[in-house]
C-alpha cells in the first residue's frame, strides 16, 4: 500500500526526533526521574486543569524561580518529547504574566502591558514586601527580566512560536532606557553608559543605584539571542535591537577587564555568560578564564566543601552553588574550541559538580521549596540552558 502525503510528513518528523534524541547529552532514566520528581514537588503534579502552585502567601509567582520552570519543563520535554512539558511551560508562562505582570494587587497592567502584550514594561520581581522597604522589597531586576526574556526565547525556538521571542524583545525594547543611563560622564563629556541594579514596579524611579556585575554581559547576549531566535523563525515583526546591543558592547568592552568576583552564583552566572559566544568573541574567553580561576581559588579555599558529614550546609546557599554548577558545565560543554577554558572547566565537569550535587541533594528543602530545588533541576540536567542543546 502506498504511503500517504501525511504518513509520510509524519515519518519524517518522527524520523527527525529520533535523530535529535540522539544528538541529547546522555542522562539516565533514574536523573529523568529526580528531576521531574523535583519539579512536581515545586509545581504539583500533572493534572487535566493543572495550574502551576503557588509559592507562598504573599509571593505566589517569583520570577526568578519561574524561569529555571519554564526552561526546566523545556529540557524535559526536549528529552521526552511528551506534549505535556511543553502545556506545563506555556501554562507558567501565562500564569506568571498574569500575577507579575501586574500591580500589587492584582487590578490592573504594568503601565501600557496588555493581554497581547503582557510583558511590555517589564515584570515585577515577586518579593512579599512592598517595594518601599528598600532592598528586600519588590520592584524590577534587570537581571531577572533578562532570565525572563531568554526563558521565552527558549520557548519559541522550541516550539516555532515567534510570540514569545517578540513578547520578550517587547520588553528588552522598552525597559532599556530605564535601566541604562546614557548620559555622558561629567568629567569626560563623552557618553559613558551605565546602569541601574534595581527600579520601581512601574519603571519610575531607581531603587538602588549601583550597577549590576554582570548586568551588561547579561544584556548583551540575551538581546543578540532574542535577534537570532528572531532571525531563524523569520519573524516578519521582529524589533530591531541593534542599537541597544551596541551600549551593551561598549559596557562589555568597558568592564571586561576589571571583572571580578569572590561570589559562587556571580561566577557561575559569568561562565554561562561566556559560553553563548565563546569561541566567536574575545571578551567570552576572558571571563571564562577569570571566572574559573576564581572558582579554583574558592574550591581549595574549602568554599564548596562537600565531605560526607559535613554540616557546612547551614551556613551555606544551596542555590547559589547550583548557578556555578550550571555555569560550569554549559561552558564545559562549549569549551571544544578553546583548550585553556576546556582544561579548567573539565574538573567542575567530570569532579566537582558532580560531588556538589551529591552532597546537596538530601538538604534540597532545608531552606525553601521553590528556588533551590529549582536551581538543583538546572544543574542536574543543563538542557536548554546550554547553547548546543536546541
Amino acid at each position: 500500500m502506498a504511503m500517504s502525503h501525511c504518513d509520510s510528513d509524519d515519518k519524517k518528523e518522527a524520523d527527525h526526533d529520533a535523530q535529535q534524541q540522539q544528538l541529547l547529552p546522555s542522562v539516565s532514566q533514574d536523573v529523568l526521574q529526580q528531576f521531574q520528581r523535583v519539579m512536581d514537588d515545586v509545581y504539583g503534579a500533572y493534572a487535566s486543569s493543572w495550574q502551576p502552585k503557588p509559592y507562598k502567601d504573599g509571593s505566589p509567582r517569583y520570577l526568578w524561580t519561574d524561569a529555571f520552570g519554564v526552561v526546566n519543563y523545556l529540557t524535559l520535554y526536549v528529552y521526552s518529547r511528551n506534549e505535556q512539558y511543553l502545556k506545563q511551560a506555556m501554562l507558567l508562562v501565562n500564569e506568571v504574566h498574569s500575577v507579575l505582570g501586574r500591580s500589587r494587587d492584582g487590578k490592573h497592567r504594568l503601565g501600557n502591558a496588555s493581554e497581547q502584550h503582557p510583558t511590555r514594561n517589564g515584570l515585577r520581581i515577586g518579593k512579599p514586601h512592598d517595594e518601599n522597604d528598600g532592598w528586600d522589597g519588590d520592584g524590577q531586576y534587570f537581571h531577572y527580566d533578562t532570565k525572563w526574556m531568554f526563558a521565552l526565547n527558549r520557548l519559541s525556538l522550541i516550539t516555532g512560536d515567534v510570540k514569545y521571542n517578540q513578547w520578550a524583545a517587547e520588553m528588552a525594547k522598552n525597559i532599556f532606557s530605564k535601566f541604562v543611563d546614557c548620559s555622558s560622564s561629567s568629567s569626560s563629556k563623552q557618553e559613558r553608559p551605565r546602569m541601574y541594579w534595581k527600579l520601581s514596579i512601574d519603571l519610575s524611579r531607581v531603587l538602588v543605584h549601583s550597577e549590576g556585575n554582570l548586568d551588561p554581559f547579561d544584556g548583551y547576549i540575551t538581546y543578540k539571542l532574542l535577534q537570532e531566535v528572531d532571525e531563524a523563525l523569520h519573524n516578519k515583526d521582529s524589533i530591531d535591537l541593534s542599537a541597544e546591543i551596541a551600549v551593551f558592547k561598549q559596557m562589555v568592552d568597558r568592564k571586561v577587564a576589571y571583572y571580578d568576583s569572590d561570589d559562587a552564583l556571580d561566577l557561575g552566572e559569568a561562565c554561562w555568560i561566556a559560553h553563548w559566544f565563546l569561541g566567536q568573541e574575545a571578551w567570552a574567553k576572558a571571563i571564562a578564564l577569570k571566572s574559573l580561576k576564581s572558582l579554583n581559588a574558592l574550591h581549595e579555599n574549602g568554599t564548596f566543601e562537600s565531605s560526607s558529614g559535613s554540616t557546612s550546609y547551614r551556613r551555606r546557599l544551596a542555590f547559589r552553588e547550583f548557578g556555578t554548577t550550571l555555569g560550569a558545565q554549559c561552558l564545559y560543554q562549549h569549551s571544544d574550541k578553546a583548550k585553556s577554558v576546556h582544561r579548567l572547566a573539565e574538573a567542575w565537569n567530570d569532579e566537582i559538580v558532580p560531588k556538589l550535587l551529591k552532597y546537596w541533594t538530601p538538604h534540597l528543602y532545608k531552606r525553601d521549596k521553590d528556588i533551590t530545588p529549582m536551581m538543583y533541576c538546572s544543574s542536574l540536567i543543563p538542557g536548554c540552558w546550554c547553547r548546543k542543546f536546541v
